[in-house]
């Protein structure tokens, strides 16, 4: 099936097969490998991306349910020579050990930052922590992780 999609900005017209997951798209046939292969069963949240806005797990989207749709990656969060403020909180928080997880967060995290309301102040921990549910850590204890989140969004990310 022809499709076109937007990921990070830049229009793409694919032909991928009906089964191809979105993970395998972007990072095989787009290069983009910043986004992780972590279980093939939705469990880790190492694949996320964010689909319109919206966190999703790129190991449970077909490609061609992503035609016409928006797609942005861990590459798309800071320009090249710069980490975005909420890396920055995560590199400060020492929020990572082994990375691997690392872009799921982020991408979780900046999809839950953009939805909260600015004014809202400084968020719950446990609000944090349910934002960050769907994505797994064997290394860091999330306390870190979770740190750096809300540092962030105290710095008005």
């Amino acid at each position: 099936m022809r499709m076109t999609l937007r990921v990070n900005g830049e229009a793409y017209e694919l032909d991928p097969a009906p089964s191809r997951l979105l993970v395998h798209l972007i990072r095989e046939d787009l290069g983009l490998t910043g986004t992780h292969v972590g279980c093939d069963s939705s469990s880790c949240g190492a694949c996320t991306v964010l689909l319109d806005g919206m966190a999703v797990k790129s190991c449970t989207v077909l490609a061609v349910q992503a035609a016409g749709r928006t797609v942005e990656t861990v590459e798309s969060i800071a320009a090249l020579d710069a980490l975005s403020p909420l890396q920055d909180a995560f590199s400060r928080h020492h929020a990572l050990q082994c990375g691997y997880c690392t872009p799921g967060f982020v991408m979780a995290a900046t999809a839950y930052l953009r939805d909260r309301d600015p004014a809202a102040g400084v968020p719950d921990r446990m609000e944090v922590r349910r934002s960050i549910s769907g994505n797994l850590c064997r290394c860091t204890g999330y306390q870190h992780i979770v740190d750096a989140i809300v540092a962030a969004a105290a710095d008005g990310t």
